[in-house]
């Protein structure tokens, strides 16, 4: 038997990463990880805005600007965080029935009578 058997010369790789050979959605667990990570962002940026708006108080309306931005934070947090990704659009494969004049019955025949 020869060493190697099954591998493809000069495609074996140093990683143990695998190898994507599907369009299969990601896992569960790692939608729901990247969602919580979407949640924590801007969630995180929530405490920066009021601590901005604190800072630039002199300027009113600038300050009234930042909280604005802020109060919707956590209710787009929890819409984004909630929101499962768009489904994959794919292009079935469907029959068609085309009429060709190239079809084999499309001539007449001749019929010939036994009697």
């Amino acid at each position: 038997m020869e060493p190697g058997g099954g591998v493809v010369n000069g495609s074996q790789r140093d990683d143990d990463t695998p190898v994507l050979i599907t369009e299969a959605e990601p896992s569960y667990d790692d939608q729901q990880a990247a969602r919580r990570r979407k949640y924590a962002i801007m969630m995180s940026l929530r405490i920066p805005c009021l601590v901005l708006a604190v800072w630039v108080y002199p300027l009113w309306w600038l300050s009234l600007i930042i909280l604005a931005v802020s109060i919707p934070l956590p209710w787009v947090a929890v819409l984004i965080a909630n929101d499962r990704p768009p489904k994959k659009n794919e292009q079935v494969n469907r029959y068609r029935h085309v009429r060709s004049e190239r079809a084999l019955e499309g001539r007449d025949h001749r019929v010939i009578d036994g009697s």
